[in-house]
Parts: C-alpha cells; structure tokens; sequence
C-alpha cells in the first residue's frame, strides 16, 4: 500500500509555484518557527540556525517547481533544513568518531529512556552541552524521529557509527544531568 500525504497547505504551496510573494510570506510564517528549532538542535548556535532558516526557504521557495508532493511541503522544508545543518557542521569540521572496528553494540543500556522524568528546558540545556557529533545523533533520532538508517545516510556516517554515537549521547546527557543534581527516577 502506497502512503498517502494530505497537504494541508497544497494551495499555498501551488500559489508559491505561480510566483506569489504572499503565499510565500504565509508558508514562512507557519514554518519558520518550527524550522529554526529544528536547525537550532543541530547546530547549537542561534545566528547558524538563522542563516540555515533563511536559506532553506530561498532554496525551497526558489526550488519550489521541483517540489513533486511526494511528501507535505513541510517534511520536504524540514529535509532541506536538516541538509543545510548538516553541511554547516562539515564546515566546522565537527567528527564523527568511527566505531567500525567495534564488533558489537548494546542499543541498551541501564539508562531507560522511559524513566527518565526530567523538566525540558533542563534537558535542553544538557543537550546543548553535547560534543556536535553526540548532539547531532541525538537530535536526529530523538526529536526529529529518524532512524539510524537514515542518519547514517545523511550524515553519510555507518549505522553503527550512528548507534554508538546515539548511545554515547545518552551516557553522556545522563552524566551532564547527574553533575546538575538530576536523577532518574
């Protein structure tokens, strides 16, 4: 069965592909908040996330007549987002610690997501003070719900270089929030 994707801004969007400046003045106001974040928890730097933001919606508005509705207009700015972020960290050389020589990996370990019961802002902070390679990983898989498949692919990394890093992250966002006085419950 194929998926189908209701586009609930398909007439923005097809406005857009006709030229209107207003249209496009509408699809950033309904996406430009959400986008910023997104590249603002890859990238950890409000003034990067901001050129990424502007730039994603030049590419995508200038690109807009290639955009095939295959997936909602927002998934497709969300990819652009990610792209733009990511090539913003090669430019800062940020590394990825290659785990390829290591043979096996527990996704596991005693820290269960699932109890974890801590305040947002908390843990965003705690991410924040992640190396860009953990935070990446993290992001990516935690908020924006890829899996390590698909990171592998955009950060053109090894799956199980994705995996260790995700779970290094998490060793790591345990630690951090333990020196604050936080703990699992």
């Amino acid at each position: 069965m194929e998926a189908v994707y209701i586009d609930k801004n398909l007439e923005l969007v097809k406005k857009c592909m006709q030229g209107s400046r207003a249209a496009q003045f509408e699809l950033y106001k309904l996406y430009a908040k959400a986008m910023y974040n997104v590249a603002l928890r890859i990238l950890n730097y409000e003034e990067e996330a901001e050129d990424v933001l502007q730039e994603a919606f030049l590419d995508a508005f200038t690109r807009i007549v290639d955009f095939r509705q295959e997936t909602t207009f927002g998934l497709w700015l969300k990819q652009i987002v990610i792209n733009k972020s990511i090539n913003y960290l090669r430019k800062r050389k940020m590394e990825f610690v290659s785990t390829d020589e290591i043979s096996e990996v527990s996704d596991e370990d005693s820290f269960d997501d699932s109890e974890m019961r801590l305040q947002a802002d908390e843990i965003r902070q705690a991410i924040t003070q992640l190396p860009d390679g953990y935070r990446v990983v993290l992001s990516l898989y935690l908020l924006e719900g890829y899996d390590h498949e698909e990171i592998a692919h955009i950060l053109k990394i090894s799956e199980n270089t994705s995996r260790t890093q995700y779970m290094r992250a998490k060793k790591k966002l345990k630690s951090i929030l333990e020196q604050k006085g936080m703990r699992d419950e």
